[in-house]
């Protein structure tokens, strides 16, 4: 079991990692400052520390999609602009997530590369083919020299 002084030493070093973490947010700018809805765009704008003004279509918000306006327009700027709430809706969003997906979430920025793998050019498939006539391409190999297999399912 673990002493006091050991649960009190582990709870001030994640407190302090909590602490740079949210610090970390604010200097990137991540934080809101303000949030409004915008009725006849029928989108929220968030105002953001950093000065940056994002503007989210509601129907893309899952929790604001089917919401009436009188309900969105009570959002409110909560835990010092890293959320917003609606109480009348019983949602929160997280502001940095929400800036992550409109600046690049994982599922767009996996999109930007297949797409990006999609390109042909002369030279790809001039690769292609020589590939092609040495066996396709090489398999991977592990630092020994062994060949990777893949499990059989």
């Amino acid at each position: 079991m673990a002493t006091r002084s050991q649960v009190e030493k582990t709870v001030d070093s994640r407190l302090d990692a909590a602490l740079a973490a949210g610090k970390a947010r604010r200097d990137r700018g991540e934080l809101a400052r303000s949030a409004a809805y915008d009725a006849r765009r029928r989108r929220l704008v968030i105002e953001l520390v950093s000065g940056v003004a994002i503007a989210i279509p509601v129907a893309s918000v899952q929790c604001l999609a089917s919401a009436k306006p009188a309900a969105i327009r009570a959002v409110q700027v909560t835990g010092n602009g890293a959320g917003l709430r609606w109480q009348a809706l019983d949602a929160d969003l997280s502001v940095p997530d929400l800036v992550a997906g409109c600046f690049g979430s994982g599922l767009w920025m996996r999109s930007l590369a297949r797409n990006a793998g999609r390109v042909t050019s002369e030279a790809k498939a001039a690769a292609a083919r020589e590939n092609g006539k040495k066996g396709g391409r090489p398999r991977k190999e592990r630092e020994g020299g062994e060949a990777l297999r893949r499990p059989v399912p």
